[in-house]
Protein backbone atom coordinates (compact mmCIF):
# COMPACT_ATOMS: atom_id res chain seq x y z
CA UNK A 1 0.00 0.00 0.00
CA UNK A 2 1.40 3.69 -1.05
CA UNK A 3 2.20 5.60 2.13
CA UNK A 4 -0.18 8.48 2.95
CA UNK A 5 1.34 11.68 3.31
CA UNK A 6 0.96 13.74 6.84
CA UNK A 7 2.05 16.86 7.66
CA UNK A 8 3.94 18.22 10.19
CA UNK A 9 4.70 21.66 11.57
CA UNK A 10 6.75 22.24 14.98
CA UNK A 11 5.73 25.05 17.74
CA UNK A 12 8.69 27.49 16.83
CA UNK A 13 7.47 31.28 16.19
CA UNK A 14 8.98 34.13 15.37
CA UNK A 15 7.69 37.81 14.60
CA UNK A 16 5.20 38.03 11.77
CA UNK A 17 4.28 33.56 12.45
CA UNK A 18 2.66 33.02 14.95
CA UNK A 19 1.44 29.53 15.84
CA UNK A 20 -2.34 30.32 14.18
CA UNK A 21 -0.56 31.19 11.03
CA UNK A 22 1.48 27.97 11.53
CA UNK A 23 -1.75 26.08 11.41
CA UNK A 24 -2.98 27.99 8.83
CA UNK A 25 -0.09 27.37 6.74
CA UNK A 26 -0.15 23.29 7.78
CA UNK A 27 -3.59 22.68 6.53
CA UNK A 28 -3.58 24.23 3.41
CA UNK A 29 -0.38 23.09 2.38
CA UNK A 30 -1.72 19.21 3.73
CA UNK A 31 -4.74 20.19 0.70
CA UNK A 32 -7.63 20.93 2.75
CA UNK A 33 -8.75 23.44 -0.11
CA UNK A 34 -8.70 20.39 -2.45
CA UNK A 35 -12.50 19.98 -1.19
CA UNK A 36 -15.18 21.37 -2.99
CA UNK A 37 -16.92 23.10 0.38
CA UNK A 38 -19.08 25.56 -1.43
CA UNK A 39 -22.99 25.24 0.47
CA UNK A 40 -21.62 22.10 2.20
CA UNK A 41 -22.82 20.96 5.74
CA UNK A 42 -19.53 21.09 7.07
CA UNK A 43 -19.50 19.17 10.17
CA UNK A 44 -16.09 20.10 12.75
CA UNK A 45 -15.74 17.54 15.02
CA UNK A 46 -13.81 17.64 18.39
CA UNK A 47 -13.83 17.52 22.20
CA UNK A 48 -14.75 20.13 23.76
CA UNK A 49 -13.15 19.49 26.91
CA UNK A 50 -15.11 18.87 30.40
CA UNK A 51 -15.31 21.45 32.72
CA UNK A 52 -12.33 21.66 34.98
CA UNK A 53 -9.99 19.90 32.60
CA UNK A 54 -7.73 22.55 31.29
CA UNK A 55 -5.56 20.11 28.46
CA UNK A 56 -8.85 20.45 25.96
CA UNK A 57 -7.86 22.29 22.32
CA UNK A 58 -7.96 25.92 22.62
CA UNK A 59 -10.79 28.16 20.55
CA UNK A 60 -8.50 29.92 18.84
CA UNK A 61 -7.03 27.16 17.16
CA UNK A 62 -9.95 26.17 16.11
CA UNK A 63 -11.20 29.60 14.90
CA UNK A 64 -8.63 29.10 13.14
CA UNK A 65 -9.62 26.45 10.75
CA UNK A 66 -13.12 27.64 10.57
CA UNK A 67 -12.11 30.88 9.28
CA UNK A 68 -10.74 28.71 6.27
CA UNK A 69 -13.69 26.77 5.81
CA UNK A 70 -16.28 29.75 5.64
CA UNK A 71 -13.71 31.49 3.18
CA UNK A 72 -14.17 28.09 1.02
CA UNK A 73 -17.80 28.48 1.21
CA UNK A 74 -18.86 25.98 3.57
CA UNK A 75 -21.60 25.82 6.25
CA UNK A 76 -19.68 25.13 9.20
CA UNK A 77 -20.83 24.01 12.17
CA UNK A 78 -18.91 22.78 15.46
CA UNK A 79 -19.92 19.49 16.83
CA UNK A 80 -19.87 16.16 19.77
CA UNK A 81 -21.99 13.92 21.14
CA UNK A 82 -23.80 13.65 24.17
CA UNK A 83 -21.30 11.60 27.27
CA UNK A 84 -22.28 8.22 28.52
CA UNK A 85 -21.06 8.57 32.18
CA UNK A 86 -23.01 11.46 33.66
CA UNK A 87 -20.96 14.53 33.73
CA UNK A 88 -21.54 18.32 32.51
CA UNK A 89 -21.93 16.86 28.72
CA UNK A 90 -24.46 13.85 28.95
CA UNK A 91 -27.19 16.33 27.76
CA UNK A 92 -27.34 19.21 25.08
CA UNK A 93 -28.60 21.86 27.81
CA UNK A 94 -25.69 21.05 29.80
CA UNK A 95 -22.98 20.57 27.15
CA UNK A 96 -23.68 23.71 25.18
CA UNK A 97 -22.83 25.82 28.08
CA UNK A 98 -19.51 23.63 28.77
CA UNK A 99 -18.89 24.22 25.30
CA UNK A 100 -19.86 27.90 26.11
CA UNK A 101 -18.01 28.03 28.79
CA UNK A 102 -14.78 26.74 27.60
CA UNK A 103 -14.38 29.43 24.44
CA UNK A 104 -16.40 26.95 21.80
CA UNK A 105 -19.04 29.64 20.88
CA UNK A 106 -20.35 31.49 17.61
CA UNK A 107 -18.19 34.87 19.08
CA UNK A 108 -15.24 33.03 19.42
CA UNK A 109 -14.82 30.78 16.68
CA UNK A 110 -17.28 32.55 14.51
CA UNK A 111 -19.52 29.38 14.02
CA UNK A 112 -22.42 27.58 15.49
CA UNK A 113 -22.42 24.68 18.08
CA UNK A 114 -24.73 21.49 17.40
CA UNK A 115 -24.66 18.94 19.75
CA UNK A 116 -24.37 15.47 17.28
CA UNK A 117 -27.15 13.45 18.98
CA UNK A 118 -29.93 15.73 20.19
CA UNK A 119 -30.74 16.65 23.86
CA UNK A 120 -30.80 13.33 25.46
CA UNK A 121 -28.51 11.29 23.32
CA UNK A 122 -31.09 9.89 21.99
CA UNK A 123 -31.34 11.39 18.05
CA UNK A 124 -28.81 9.10 15.91
CA UNK A 125 -28.63 7.62 12.84
CA UNK A 126 -28.13 3.77 12.53
CA UNK A 127 -25.70 3.58 9.37
CA UNK A 128 -25.15 0.32 7.98
CA UNK A 129 -21.59 -0.89 7.51
CA UNK A 130 -21.46 -4.25 5.22
CA UNK A 131 -18.77 -7.06 6.55
CA UNK A 132 -18.34 -5.75 9.94
CA UNK A 133 -17.74 -7.73 13.13
CA UNK A 134 -18.54 -5.76 15.89
CA UNK A 135 -20.94 -3.23 14.87
CA UNK A 136 -23.29 -3.63 11.93
CA UNK A 137 -25.27 -0.50 11.95
CA UNK A 138 -22.85 2.16 14.04
CA UNK A 139 -25.36 4.90 15.94
CA UNK A 140 -24.23 7.82 14.76
CA UNK A 141 -25.25 11.37 16.23
CA UNK A 142 -27.94 13.00 13.66
CA UNK A 143 -26.03 16.17 13.52
CA UNK A 144 -22.85 14.33 12.05
CA UNK A 145 -24.50 11.71 9.62
CA UNK A 146 -26.18 14.24 8.25
CA UNK A 147 -23.05 16.42 7.05
CA UNK A 148 -21.36 16.37 3.77
CA UNK A 149 -18.22 16.88 4.38
CA UNK A 150 -16.49 15.82 7.55
CA UNK A 151 -13.17 17.42 9.32
CA UNK A 152 -11.86 15.84 12.84
CA UNK A 153 -9.66 18.17 15.07
CA UNK A 154 -8.05 16.07 18.06
CA UNK A 155 -6.60 16.84 20.91
CA UNK A 156 -3.35 13.93 21.04
CA UNK A 157 -3.23 12.08 24.68
CA UNK A 158 -3.50 9.44 26.43
CA UNK A 159 -6.83 7.64 27.06
CA UNK A 160 -7.46 4.99 29.94
CA UNK A 161 -9.72 2.31 27.82
CA UNK A 162 -8.01 3.15 24.51
CA UNK A 163 -4.28 3.59 25.35
CA UNK A 164 -4.25 7.17 23.59
CA UNK A 165 -7.00 9.19 22.51
CA UNK A 166 -6.12 10.92 18.76
CA UNK A 167 -8.05 11.29 15.59
CA UNK A 168 -9.73 7.72 15.58
CA UNK A 169 -11.03 7.87 19.06
CA UNK A 170 -12.58 11.68 18.56
CA UNK A 171 -13.71 9.92 15.07
CA UNK A 172 -15.60 6.63 16.08
CA UNK A 173 -16.26 7.37 19.58
CA UNK A 174 -16.80 11.08 19.96
CA UNK A 175 -19.11 11.01 16.83
CA UNK A 176 -21.61 8.05 18.90
CA UNK A 177 -24.53 8.39 20.53
CA UNK A 178 -25.25 7.57 24.13
CA UNK A 179 -26.67 4.29 22.30
CA UNK A 180 -23.46 4.44 19.93
CA UNK A 181 -21.14 4.50 22.94
CA UNK A 182 -22.63 1.62 25.02
CA UNK A 183 -22.46 -0.53 22.52
CA UNK A 184 -18.91 0.62 22.34
CA UNK A 185 -18.08 -0.26 25.78
CA UNK A 186 -20.11 -2.57 26.84
CA UNK A 187 -20.00 -6.74 25.70
CA UNK A 188 -23.73 -7.12 27.14
CA UNK A 189 -26.75 -5.16 27.88
CA UNK A 190 -27.50 -2.34 30.56
CA UNK A 191 -28.10 -3.48 33.53
CA UNK A 192 -30.45 -2.10 36.58
CA UNK A 193 -28.81 -0.59 39.72
CA UNK A 194 -31.43 -0.96 42.00
CA UNK A 195 -30.18 0.94 44.84
CA UNK A 196 -30.18 4.09 42.70
CA UNK A 197 -33.28 3.36 40.99
CA UNK A 198 -36.29 5.72 42.32
CA UNK A 199 -39.29 3.84 39.81
CA UNK A 200 -39.52 7.00 37.86
CA UNK A 201 -40.67 5.16 34.76
CA UNK A 202 -39.00 6.88 32.33
CA UNK A 203 -37.21 3.62 31.07
CA UNK A 204 -40.15 2.03 31.02
CA UNK A 205 -42.09 4.93 29.17
CA UNK A 206 -39.14 5.03 26.84
CA UNK A 207 -38.28 2.12 26.04
CA UNK A 208 -39.30 1.02 22.29
CA UNK A 209 -39.10 -2.91 23.12
CA UNK A 210 -41.08 -2.67 26.01
CA UNK A 211 -38.43 -4.79 27.66
CA UNK A 212 -38.68 -2.45 31.07
CA UNK A 213 -40.97 -2.57 33.67
CA UNK A 214 -41.42 -0.97 37.05
CA UNK A 215 -42.14 -4.15 39.62
CA UNK A 216 -44.24 -3.44 42.52
CA UNK A 217 -41.16 -2.21 44.33
CA UNK A 218 -40.86 0.48 42.17
CA UNK A 219 -37.33 -0.93 40.74
CA UNK A 220 -37.18 -1.21 37.38
CA UNK A 221 -36.79 -4.54 35.17
CA UNK A 222 -35.23 -5.99 32.52
CA UNK A 223 -36.84 -8.80 30.01
CA UNK A 224 -33.42 -9.45 28.16
CA UNK A 225 -35.53 -11.45 25.94
CA UNK A 226 -36.35 -8.16 24.78
CA UNK A 227 -33.98 -6.16 25.66
CA UNK A 228 -31.99 -5.11 22.26
CA UNK A 229 -29.42 -3.41 23.89
CA UNK A 230 -30.06 0.04 22.34
CA UNK A 231 -28.94 2.22 25.32
CA UNK A 232 -31.77 4.54 25.38
CA UNK A 233 -32.77 3.89 29.52
CA UNK A 234 -29.02 4.36 29.66
CA UNK A 235 -29.34 7.69 27.99
CA UNK A 236 -32.74 9.14 29.99
CA UNK A 237 -32.12 8.14 33.51
CA UNK A 238 -30.95 10.77 35.39
CA UNK A 239 -30.43 8.65 38.90
CA UNK A 240 -27.84 6.50 37.61
CA UNK A 241 -30.44 3.67 37.75
CA UNK A 242 -29.68 2.08 34.15
CA UNK A 243 -26.01 1.10 33.47
CA UNK A 244 -23.49 -0.61 31.68
CA UNK A 245 -23.42 -4.14 32.52
CA UNK A 246 -19.85 -5.03 31.61
CA UNK A 247 -16.55 -3.23 29.79
CA UNK A 248 -15.35 -4.23 26.95
CA UNK A 249 -11.49 -5.24 26.47
CA UNK A 250 -9.23 -2.19 24.90
CA UNK A 251 -8.72 -4.50 21.98
CA UNK A 252 -12.54 -4.60 21.41
CA UNK A 253 -13.23 -1.16 22.14
CA UNK A 254 -10.43 -0.23 19.79
CA UNK A 255 -11.82 -2.70 16.89
CA UNK A 256 -15.38 -1.01 17.35
CA UNK A 257 -14.11 2.31 17.42
CA UNK A 258 -12.57 1.43 13.68
CA UNK A 259 -15.72 0.42 12.72
CA UNK A 260 -17.82 3.67 13.46
CA UNK A 261 -15.13 5.88 12.33
CA UNK A 262 -15.53 4.02 9.11
CA UNK A 263 -19.05 4.48 9.04
CA UNK A 264 -18.69 8.11 9.99
CA UNK A 265 -16.18 8.77 7.02
CA UNK A 266 -17.57 6.49 4.31
CA UNK A 267 -19.39 8.36 0.82
CA UNK A 268 -18.02 11.71 2.53
CA UNK A 269 -14.52 14.05 2.00
CA UNK A 270 -13.05 14.20 5.17
CA UNK A 271 -10.08 15.69 6.60
CA UNK A 272 -7.87 15.32 9.84
CA UNK A 273 -6.02 17.91 12.44
CA UNK A 274 -4.02 16.57 15.49
CA UNK A 275 -2.94 19.14 17.84
CA UNK A 276 -0.01 16.76 20.03
CA UNK A 277 0.09 19.59 22.84
CA UNK A 278 -0.70 18.99 26.56
CA UNK A 279 -0.18 15.54 26.11
CA UNK A 280 -2.03 14.56 29.12
CA UNK A 281 -1.81 11.15 30.79
CA UNK A 282 -5.98 10.34 30.52
CA UNK A 283 -8.55 11.77 28.71
CA UNK A 284 -10.39 15.49 27.93
CA UNK A 285 -13.35 13.53 29.74
CA UNK A 286 -12.09 13.83 33.12
CA UNK A 287 -13.05 17.05 35.15
CA UNK A 288 -8.87 17.28 35.87
CA UNK A 289 -5.54 17.15 34.15
CA UNK A 290 -2.70 15.42 35.14
CA UNK A 291 0.68 17.04 34.12
CA UNK A 292 1.82 16.33 30.57
CA UNK A 293 4.09 13.15 29.59
CA UNK A 294 6.03 14.75 26.83
CA UNK A 295 6.77 18.43 25.91
CA UNK A 296 4.53 20.05 23.32
CA UNK A 297 5.72 18.79 20.17
CA UNK A 298 3.89 20.18 17.34
CA UNK A 299 0.39 20.10 14.77
CA UNK A 300 -0.08 17.39 11.71
CA UNK A 301 -2.57 17.03 9.07
CA UNK A 302 -3.92 14.57 6.64
CA UNK A 303 -6.49 13.06 4.96
CA UNK A 304 -5.55 9.58 6.33
CA UNK A 305 -6.25 9.46 10.08
CA UNK A 306 -4.93 6.23 10.51
CA UNK A 307 -1.44 7.18 9.18
CA UNK A 308 -2.11 10.70 11.05
CA UNK A 309 -2.71 8.67 14.72
CA UNK A 310 0.50 6.23 14.13
CA UNK A 311 2.53 9.46 13.04
CA UNK A 312 1.53 11.13 16.51
CA UNK A 313 1.90 7.71 18.58
CA UNK A 314 5.63 7.72 16.88
CA UNK A 315 6.55 11.03 17.47
CA UNK A 316 5.45 10.94 21.41
CA UNK A 317 6.62 7.87 21.85
CA UNK A 318 10.56 9.03 20.48
CA UNK A 319 10.04 12.64 22.48
CA UNK A 320 11.73 12.46 26.12
CA UNK A 321 9.72 11.80 28.58
CA UNK A 322 8.83 15.00 31.31
CA UNK A 323 10.97 13.97 33.99
CA UNK A 324 7.85 14.75 37.00
CA UNK A 325 7.51 11.83 38.99
CA UNK A 326 6.30 7.95 38.11
CA UNK A 327 2.82 8.27 36.55
CA UNK A 328 2.20 4.77 37.75
CA UNK A 329 2.30 6.06 41.26
CA UNK A 330 0.28 9.01 41.39
CA UNK A 331 3.45 11.09 40.45
CA UNK A 332 4.74 10.97 44.43
CA UNK A 333 8.16 9.53 43.33
CA UNK A 334 10.70 10.76 41.26
CA UNK A 335 11.54 8.88 38.25
CA UNK A 336 14.59 6.61 38.83
CA UNK A 337 16.68 4.37 36.96
CA UNK A 338 14.43 1.16 37.70
CA UNK A 339 11.29 2.52 37.43
CA UNK A 340 9.58 1.23 34.24
CA UNK A 341 8.25 4.68 33.38
CA UNK A 342 11.85 5.87 32.63
CA UNK A 343 12.99 5.39 29.02
CA UNK A 344 10.55 3.72 27.47
CA UNK A 345 9.85 3.22 24.11
CA UNK A 346 5.84 2.61 24.15
CA UNK A 347 4.84 5.46 26.65
CA UNK A 348 1.21 4.56 26.28
CA UNK A 349 1.58 0.86 27.19
CA UNK A 350 3.72 2.28 30.55
CA UNK A 351 0.39 4.68 31.28
CA UNK A 352 -2.33 2.19 30.95
CA UNK A 353 -1.17 -1.15 30.66
CA UNK A 354 -4.14 -3.24 30.15
CA UNK A 355 -4.65 -1.09 26.82
CA UNK A 356 -3.33 -1.92 23.24
CA UNK A 357 -3.45 1.32 21.29
CA UNK A 358 -2.08 -0.67 18.29
CA UNK A 359 -5.15 -2.98 17.96
CA UNK A 360 -7.18 -0.19 16.67
CA UNK A 361 -4.96 0.88 13.82
CA UNK A 362 -4.45 -2.43 12.84
CA UNK A 363 -7.76 -3.01 12.10
CA UNK A 364 -8.35 0.38 10.92
CA UNK A 365 -5.91 -0.42 8.42
CA UNK A 366 -7.64 -4.07 7.79
CA UNK A 367 -11.18 -2.69 7.03
CA UNK A 368 -9.60 0.33 4.79
CA UNK A 369 -9.81 2.98 6.53
CA UNK A 370 -6.40 3.74 5.60
CA UNK A 371 -2.46 2.99 6.14
CA UNK A 372 -0.42 2.86 8.70
CA UNK A 373 2.59 3.47 6.60
CA UNK A 374 2.97 7.28 5.94
CA UNK A 375 5.44 10.09 4.92
CA UNK A 376 6.08 12.84 6.95
CA UNK A 377 6.00 16.22 5.42
CA UNK A 378 6.93 19.32 7.56
CA UNK A 379 6.07 22.60 6.97
CA UNK A 380 7.79 25.55 7.95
Amino acid sequence: MEKSKVYYTNLRTKPGVSLLKKLRNLVKQAGIEQIDFKEKFTAVKLHFGEPGNMAYIRPNYVATVVDILNSLGAKTYLTDANTLYKGKRDNAVDHLKSATVNGFNPLQVNCNVIIADGVKGTNYQAIPLEGAKYCPAPKIGQAIADSDIFISISHFKGHEQAGFGGALKNIGMGSASIAGKLELHSSSQPKVNVEKCIGCRICEKNCNHGAITVNEERKAVIDYNKCVGCGQCVALCQYEGAVLADWDTSEVLNYKIAEYSKAILKDKPHFHISLIMNVSPECDCWGHNDVAIVPDLGMMASFDPVALDQACADMVNHAPAINTGCYNHGGEDDHNKECSCHGTDDKFKVLHPDTDWQAGLRYAEEIGIGTRQYELIEVK
